[in-house]
């Protein structure tokens, strides 16, 4: 037996990994491989495992494991900060999707409590494959990848109530019109599940938390695994008794140690053995599919599938809409939980193993399920190309005011040389209110509807819109501006403003914050001046901090910054359009930078000239240029005066900056 068991797992490994690479060469996700998988060598494939129940023991496991992680990593603070669209776009979503399914279930002549299942089934979306490949496509912290995941999370946490209403779904076809519980066993379960309820409530507060600091105050791992195992079993077996499932259990388990500092230790530790486990549950789903069932059905499976998809990508679209997000923001989130999710599958099991749908029915819903899921990254790739043509059409693009159309909130006069920031989150937000305090003409544009009215509240001239059409940004002003800096989290929307802003003014500065280094010679080609990567600028403040820690002298400190950004960049610089001018200049000398430093009221330079200080001799300090007020002076000369208020455009090595930046400084030695 122990042998048969060994050869099931090594011939499941086997075809998961050969048909995972190839699916993975295709960008499907690996759920769908595992499906493929149990397909292949299950009974109604090449039938080359014969232990199934044993297979199905090991696919209890995962599902157990599988909803114990999902327990550690939930966070009531973390669904609180998106609880307006986790509660009410995600319950609008389960609902239309759940209404809709249920009535095409009970029209195409399926029972009350089979169409009840249906609805079930298809309001679910699988979190496992949309996360995965919003963060394959760098859209996680973009406005739909927000959206998707309070939409998940939501989906989620309404699979339990779902699961557990299996066992009533199945009393419904009895027609018994007596009581499902007397009394007397009314009273029972409800001491029962008050009792388990207490009991829980004990562990979450008290025991548990105690238990696992003694464990860890041991530093051994095997320990912290076995009482991490302990409690997640024994809470599952404690909960089996009020009739629950195990795999229920196990998620309160996951909720109990939630709380506790040792969550994430205890996921880190669960993760690997989830993983291994919840993939035997889908090559054990696989092996139910019927190929020979598919092929005699081809036609309606194909309609069902092609239903599938369209209704649920045009009702998650409806979620969004209704909250006011615009138009392209909510296509995108409705194609993104336009298929099938993998709770879906546990509680399709669930119903077909109490007898509540027939095995016609399950068949057919395991292929279309199968199917939406693998279709899930194509579906997702026609998201610009739709939203474009969308927002091409006049009589669509007013369905969401604000996406294809303008709204700025009343007229306000033409702008130029003034600067545009796309995207009002907390860079776009702060180099608003610092643009403000410099005086520097602004305009922002931005499509959530809650960042707009909370930049009109402090006074902020805002276009609502999408960047990523034209006529938002023309409406902006980019044609006449001097600066556009591009401040969004969708990187491929990021790549498509970039181009816009620079088609429509090829003279203007484009500065485009974005996460990677890697992405900024792609941006660099397509017009941007100047990237930001995120992750590069974290580390410099880092070792910047780490520098000032050891005591190193702020212009050693300069000169190190000055050297990491230039080599950071220099490869990613790709455009030529101009040789030989001064930013060429300075790039080719190793140490030499352009900066501007102001004259403070009674600093040393404070109505000195140039050549009576002899600024260039003493410092190093060569001045290109001062800016008076609305004046440049460029034609300078010895006889030229400094006054408070002058900003001077010097040319140095950042060494030379640092240690002549006092000279401005009113209260420096020197000033008067």
């Amino acid at each position: 037996m122990e042998l048969g068991l060994i050869a099931n797992i090594l011939i499941v490994f086997a075809v998961a990994l050969f048909v995972g690479m190839v699916f993975n060469r295709i960008k499907v996700p690996p759920l769908v491989a595992f499906i493929l998988t149990g397909a292949i060598v299950g009974p109604y494939g090449l039938s080359v495992i014969k232990g199934q129940d044993q297979v199905a023991s090991l696919a209890e496991l995962g599902i157990i494991l599988l909803l114990f992680t999902i327990g550690l990593e939930f966070s009531f603070k973390d669904l609180w900060k998106i609880r307006a669209i986790a509660i009410v776009g995600g319950m609008l979503q389960v609902l239309l999707s759940f209404a809709f399914f249920f009535g095409l279930a009970f029209v195409l002549g399926l029972s009350v409590n089979q169409a009840i299942l249906m609805g079930f089934l298809f309001s679910l979306s699988s979190t496992a494959i949309v996360l995965k490949i919003l963060h394959e496509r760098g859209e996680m912290d973009s406005p739909h990848g927000s959206i998707a995941l309070g939409i998940l999370i939501f989906q989620d946490l309404m699979a339990i109530p779902m699961i557990m209403a299996i066992p009533f779904l199945a009393s419904i076809p009895l027609q018994d019109t007596t009581p499902l519980l007397s009394p007397e066993a009314l009273v029972t379960l409800v001491i029962e599940d008050l009792a388990i309820v207490l009991v829980l409530i004990v562990l979450a507060k008290w025991i548990v938390p105690r238990v696992m600091h003694e464990i860890a105050r041991t530093r051994n791992q095997e320990l912290f695994l076995l009482v991490v195992i302990l409690t997640c079993f024994g809470v599952a077996w404690m909960v089996s008794f009020t009739g629950m499932s195990l795999a229920i259990g196990a998620l309160l388990a996951g909720l109990i140690i939630s709380g506790s500092e040792y969550s994430h230790q205890a996921t880190s530790i669960v993760l690997p053995f989830r993983d291994i486990f919840t993939s035997f549950f889908f090559i054990s789903v696989g092996m139910l599919v019927d190929i020979r069932f598919l092929i005699a059905n081809i036609w309606i499976v194909l309609f069902l599938i092609a239903i599938a998809i369209l209704a649920k990508a045009l009702l998650a679209t409806a979620a969004p809409l209704a909250l006011g997000y615009p138009l392209r923001t909510a296509v995108m989130t409705g194609l993104a939980l336009a298929q099938v999710g993998e709770f879906s599958f546990i509680i399709a099991q669930s119903g077909f193993s109490a007898g509540i749908i027939p095995s016609g029915i399950y068949q057919t819903f395991l292929i279309v399920a199968l199917m939406t899921m693998a279709a899930t990254p194509f579906v997702l790739g026609i998201g610009q190309p739709l939203t474009g043509w969308l927002c091409s059409k006049p009589s669509l693009a007013r369905i969401a005011r604000g996406t294809c159309i303008v709204d700025e909130n009343g007229k306000s006069p033409e702008k130029t040389d003034h600067l545009v920031i796309i995207g009002y989150g907390v860079t776009g937000r702060n180099l608003a209110r610092t643009a403000a305090r410099s005086g520097v003409v602004h305009t922002i544009v931005e499509l959530n509807p809650d960042l707009v009215k909370a930049a009109r509240n402090e006074g902020e001239s805002v276009v609502f819109g999408d960047a990523t059409a034209g006529g938002v940004l023309s409406h902006a002003g980019v044609p006449a501006a001097r600066i556009a800096v591009v401040a969004i989290n969708d990187p491929i929307a990021t790549r498509k403003i970039v181009a816009l802003c620079h088609s429509l003014n090829p003279a203007l500065t484009i500065i485009v914050r974005t996460r990677y280094v890697s992405e900024a010679k792609d941006l660099h080609s397509l017009g941007a001046d100047e990237v930001i990567a995120e992750e590069f600028e974290t580390s410099v403040e880092i070792f910047t901090l780490v520098l000032h820690k050891y005591f190193v002298p702020r212009d050693q400190i300069e000169t190190f910054i000055h050297d990491v950004r230039a080599d950071g960049y220099q490869m990613l610089r790709t455009r030529n359009t101009v040789e030989t001018t001064l930013p060429d200049l300075v790039r080719h000398i190793p140490h030499i930078t352009i900066a501007s430093l102001m004259v403070e009221p009674g600093s040393a330079l404070d109505g000195m000239t140039l050549g009576g200080y002899n600024l260039r001799k003493r410092t190093n300090l060569l001045i290109l240029a001062i800016r008076r007020g609305d004046q440049t002076i460029t034609g300078l000369s010895g006889e030229t005066e400094l006054h408070a208020g002058d900003i001077a455009i010097i040319y140095a090595s950042p060494v030379d900056i640092a240690k002549g930046t006092g000279l401005f400084l009113s209260g420096s030695p020197g000033s008067r």
